[in-house]
């Protein structure tokens, strides 16, 4: 994925250490731990295991994006009005980020906690599946508390 794409506000390759080390609490709902390759991050992050199985020690890309259209507003890969819900079931419509994907949630940032003046960590939920990110506030300085988010992850 390119970097220059504004509407994508974390990136980052994670691996998988641990999935539901306390326990099994829904049937279709698993709670996976993983670390980052490049930014050093911890991720905690609830997801459906029927349309996306994972396993300890797999990696995935994960991305957070405030928008799936590939572009700047106003630019001619950007958002207009009319194409602000780029993703529709029925296929029409143009392609957006989620096109790169495999999975892709969309939520809502609910709390950063600012751990020491180094390090934050940052709340989503995604209709009720949650997940939090823990870091180095450098890497999350584009992640905006109360503003709509897609997650989208690729293995």
């Amino acid at each position: 994925m390119s970097s220059n794409s504004s509407n994508v506000v974390f990136d980052d390759i994670f691996t998988i250490n641990a999935i539901d080390k306390e326990g099994k609490k829904f049937d279709r709902v698993s709670r996976l731990y993983a670390h980052s390759k490049n930014y050093d991050m911890d991720l905690t992050l609830d997801y459906n295991v029927e349309l996306y199985p994972l396993h300890v020690d797999d990696s995935f890309t994960l991305a957070l994006a405030s928008s799936l259209a590939r572009g700047p507003p106003g630019t001619a890969d950007g958002e207009d009005d009319k194409d602000r819900d780029v993703w529709r079931p029925d296929g029409k419509g143009r392609r957006g980020l989620e096109e790169d994907y495999e999975y892709v949630m969309y939520g809502k940032v609910y709390r950063f906690d600012g751990g020491s003046a180094e390090i934050v960590t940052a709340y989503a939920s995604f209709g009720g599946l949650l997940m939090s990110l823990t870091g180095s506030f450098r890497h999350m300085t584009s992640i905006v508390l109360g503003d709509p988010v897609y997650l989208l992850m690729r293995k």
